[in-house]
């Protein structure tokens, strides 16, 4: 397959994709003007839409998208822009796709309640489903967003983590809501559990694969490319794989070294040295050998499924998520 853009790999769904951006719209609408202005500062943001776009894919590969499939895209993205307005505050970011974040241009008061307000609008689109299957689903990859961010903070922050306990906060914090939306997709059109089970664990792998990419460009990737800033993992002090596999890769006294500075101020000459050493070390070489495997593993949940335009589509958004510089 030829490397695609994020254009190819929606183009099926175009139709579907301005219906679902309509309900969204009107799901962030409310008679506050504060909330108003934020909201149509959010809309604005030229983002990938890559949750909704799969779920709609996942409808179309199963039958029709409905009202149900436009519902429950406009959730799973509303989700998606709460947990982006948190992480902004958390993470003291400035920037966002390359513009002034949420909070950047609100502070931090009015960043949290706005977070909060679409924390519960996605509630209130839950209901409109009127599927106790769904409602429980996206309930729990709720509560998986919000754990998945406090496990990473606080296993960094006491040295306890490890690649098992990695792939637990990164399921957490990003695939479970790929996984909902690749499942709630087949959900709406009444596709059968085997289909819907198939669509859970493409979406799964995908996010795993998906997270561990932005693990990667965080030390690989440039902020022009990305639109916010590199090396912000580190700044934190949040280990992720590539970090991980070299401390476990260095004797413990260096090891140990690493781990302590890294809890300090680390200046950009400091972050350089920090990146170079991971290179040498094969972290990342490492980590792009298991971002090829969580691929390879989304692309076999699709096997069962007939060759189609919209398979396809689904297939390539494994290798855009390989190939994307952001």
């Amino acid at each position: 397959m030829i490397e695609p853009t994020i254009q190819d790999l929606i183009k099926p769904i175009e139709k579907e994709l301005e219906q679902f951006q309509r309900e969204f719209e009107n799901a962030l609408h409310s008679d506050i003007e504060l909330i108003n202005t934020i909201s149509h500062y959010i809309v604005s943001q030229e983002g990938k839409k890559i949750r909704p776009s799969l779920l709609l894919l996942s409808a179309r590969l199963c039958g029709q998208p409905n009202n149900d499939s436009y519902i429950a895209a406009s959730l799973v993205e509303i989700l998606h822009t709460a947990t982006l307005v948190h992480d902004d505050i958390v993470d003291e970011s400035e920037e966002r796709r390359g513009q002034p974040s949420v909070k950047a241009l609100w502070k931090n008061k009015v960043s949290v309640l706005l977070g909060d307000y679409l924390f519960s609008k996605s509630l209130r689109s839950m209901l409109r489903l009127k599927n106790f299957e769904a409602l429980e689903m996206l309930s729990e990859t709720s509560e998986l967003l919000s754990s998945g961010e406090l496990l990473q903070l606080g296993k960094s922050y006491t040295n306890g983590m490890d690649e098992d306990i990695y792939y637990r906060m990164i399921w957490a914090k990003t695939a479970s809501l790929f996984a909902t939306a690749c499942k709630l997709g087949g959900m709406t059109v009444g596709a059968d559990s085997g289909k819907t089970e198939k669509l859970w664990l493409y979406g799964k792998y995908l996010g795993i694969a998906f997270q561990i990419k932005d693990d990667l460009l965080d030390f690989t990737g440039s902020k022009k490319d990305i639109g916010k800033p590199i090396g912000r993992d580190i700044k934190a002090n949040l280990i992720t794989l590539p970090l991980l596999y070299t401390m476990q890769k260095l004797p413990p006294r260096e090891g140990q070294r690493l781990r302590k500075l890294i809890r300090s101020d680390l200046n950009e000459e400091e972050i350089a040295r920090v990146n170079s050493l991971i290179a040498v070390q094969g972290g990342l070489d490492y980590t792009r050998q298991v971002l090829d495997r969580f691929s390879k593993q989304a692309l076999e949940q699709l096997d069962m499924f007939p060759d189609s335009e919209i398979k396809e589509c689904l297939c390539g958004f494994v290798l855009f998520n390989q190939k994307r510089l952001n």
